[in-house]
């Protein structure tokens, strides 16, 4: 992968690149939305936790394909309140933080999930050889 970046606009505004180009012939993965729904069917409290729990659950996705973190292009996700961005980008910070190319990433705020309890919920597209 290649991150985009051009002179001619202004940098991102948080760990993020403008543009991903990937090469010819990877294979993809794009995994559903997740929510923060442990094993045993709890919640965590918090938009950290939460968002943190979603980048845990797309690992196992992405492990399942023998992908991992630095293979993720893109990353979506969804808040329902403005409140909610800093601790999810705590998250995405942490699950990215060892990665040499940044994916592409939009964020967007939401009036609400299927179940109250919900703050946060985020889906990922990876490509790997």
């Amino acid at each position: 992968m290649k991150a985009l970046a051009p002179p001619g606009i202004s940098a991102p505004v948080a760990r993020y690149s403008h543009g991903v180009e990937l090469p010819a012939g990877l294979r993809r993965v794009r995994t559903a939305g997740q929510l923060a729904i442990a094993a045993d069917g709890s919640v965590p409290e918090g938009s950290e936790a939460q968002a943190r729990m979603c980048f845990e659950n797309i690992a196992q996705i992405l492990a399942e394909a023998d992908m991992g973190a630095g293979d993720v292009c893109h990353v979506t996700a969804y808040v329902t309140d403005r409140a909610h961005m800093a601790g999810y980008m705590v998250a995405r910070d942490a699950y990215l933080e060892d990665v040499s190319v940044l994916p592409t990433s939009t964020l967007l705020i939401v009036s609400g999930f299927t179940r109250p309890e919900f703050v946060v919920e985020v889906e990922v597209w990876a490509a790997a050889p």
